[in-house]
């Protein structure tokens, strides 16, 4: 059987944060990559798909109901054999809809986060998102929680599949120590991550732990902020802000730290978590996980037996949440080897990939 040619859609080639656009690339398929905007309009190892024959430059005269970039991209579509598209983001499908459907190509959409919660997003992309739902063949989301956001909008249960992420394999080797006062925390600094409200827990840490660290990877616009919060609380000596860093390097701070932190909430624009990989890969590292119960974080992280979660806000329950791993580092361990097993068992980075495919599959040549 040939294998089929999948075109993935997505505003960006490679965004740091988004691991799971890149875990798609992994499908067993003939993948074209596509990205630049929400209506992508380059093909990655062919980035000029401008350069048409004389005989497209004609037909794309004919369809004046479409745009520059719709033509740009539903010629390379063609000129590609692209038998089924999956789009990265609601908003990606919606601006890509009207090539999508021109061509009568079947369809995915996988949904990740904001696209299903940001209020400008919703108010800008509804009705779009609803012609999106009609014409889908299957709707992939990452939680429940953003589930019942689409059912809100008019998405036809039957076409919604719940998919959660996986980590990559390698984390499940990280053998954490347990041997140091040390957090880490890895994630975009953005309103929803709020990474200042985890600054704010662990200045009550250190009250008690002088000695304790927190350790932030990522970047985003919050960070200068977060580090001006660090200078004015004095604590400069006990967090640690590193930037980006690679998998091996994240993989090594797992193994020296005692418990992974994320305080995310639901920003003030409304936008929230889908299910964050990076809590799923400290959990496959053996780390237990403080965080809130916050979108997908509760289906992912059981409260009391894989870490522990607070509501949203609550500094003071956060804070005695590092503290009680700190003082009983045995605990710390217990949920470690918990969270190890559960997501070993139950969100696979081949679990996901594999429900992806078989959508695929699924739909018509």
């Amino acid at each position: 059987m040939m294998k089929r040619t999948l075109a993935i859609l997505s505003p960006n080639q490679n965004a740091y944060s988004e691991t799971f656009v890149q875990a798609h690339r992994k499908l067993p398929f003939n993948i074209k990559f596509y990205y630049g905007s929400s209506l992508p309009g380059t093909l990655e190892g062919n980035e000029n798909i401008l350069r048409l024959s004389f005989f497209e430059r004609i037909k794309r005269r004919l369809l004046k109901d479409f745009s520059f970039a719709e033509k740009r991209l539903l010629f390379s579509l063609r000129q590609e054999k692209v038998d089924c598209v999956l789009a990265e983001f609601g908003i990606t499908a919606a601006d890509s809809l009207k090539v999508v459907r021109y061509l009568g190509l079947p369809l995915i959409v996988h949904f990740h986060g904001y696209d299903a919660s940001e209020k400008s997003t919703l108010s800008n992309f509804g009705e779009k998102y609803k012609e999106v739902f009609e014409y889908a063949d299957k709707v992939i989301v990452v939680s429940n929680k953003m589930k019942q956001s689409l059912l809100d909008l008019g998405c036809p249960e039957t076409k919604l599949l719940i998919n959660y992420y996986g980590p990559n394999d390698s984390f499940y080797s990280v053998q954490p120590a347990f041997n140091r006062n040390q957090f880490v925390s890895v994630g975009r600094f953005v309103d929803k991550k709020a990474p200042y409200l985890t600054i704010i827990a662990f200045k009550k840490v250190i009250e008690k732990f002088p000695d304790a660290k927190l350790v932030m990877v990522g970047d985003g616009d919050l960070l200068k902020i977060c580090k001006v919060l660090v200078l004015a609380f004095n604590l400069s000596n006990n967090i640690e802000f590193t930037g980006v860093l690679n998998v091996e390097e994240i993989k090594a701070l797992f193994q020296k730290s005692i418990a992974f932190v994320q305080h995310s909430v639901i920003a003030e624009n409304g936008d929230s978590e889908g299910t964050p990989v990076a809590i799923l890969e400290a959990q496959a590292a053996g780390l237990p996980v403080i965080s809130t119960l916050h979108a997908g974080i509760p289906e992912v992280v059981i409260d009391g037996e894989t870490g522990l979660l607070t509501n949203e806000f609550d500094v003071e329950g956060m804070a005695n949440n590092m503290i009680l791993m700190l003082e009983e580092k045995s605990l710390a361990r217990k949920f470690g080897n918990a969270g190890k097993k559960r997501v070993k068992e139950n969100f696979t980075l081949e679990k996901h990939l594999n429900l992806i495919a078989e959508s695929i599959n699924d739909t018509k040549q």
